[in-house]
């Protein structure tokens, strides 16, 4: 089976794409960080670190320090697809950044976009 092209993208690359959907509502590029540190369990020097090195989707997510157990409180739709449907590991993790960043676009409340 052939990996999907989103793995082997890096980070860095989609990374700017975030902050820019979340500043055009109103929100910050530290919000946007706390959402990234809050799910993988990067503190903001590592996410900056992984950030340079131009990290890949795949590895990121590999080396991440802790994912975050309440991540799988994260439901909803996210490019067409249901999030808890999704059955790959990876792909299910980059998902839940795209629906929390969205969220977070959207104006919910930091608050219970960390499922706080």
């Amino acid at each position: 089976m052939t990996k999907h092209r989103i793995y082997s993208i890096s980070v860095a690359s989609v990374y700017p794409h975030y902050i820019a959907k979340a500043e055009k509502k109103g929100r910050t590029k530290v919000e946007v960080d706390e959402i990234f540190c809050w799910l993988t369990g990067y503190d903001q020097k590592q996410l900056e670190a992984e950030l340079a090195k131009e990290t890949n989707f795949e590895d990121f997510f590999e080396k991440a320090p802790r994912l975050n157990p309440a991540r799988e409180l994260v439901t909803g739709v996210i490019c067409g697809i249901r999030v808890e449907t999704i059955e790959e590991p990876l792909m299910k993790e980059i998902r839940i950044l795209d629906k929390l960043i969205d969220e977070l676009a959207k104006g919910k409340a930091m608050e219970k976009i960390l499922r706080g």
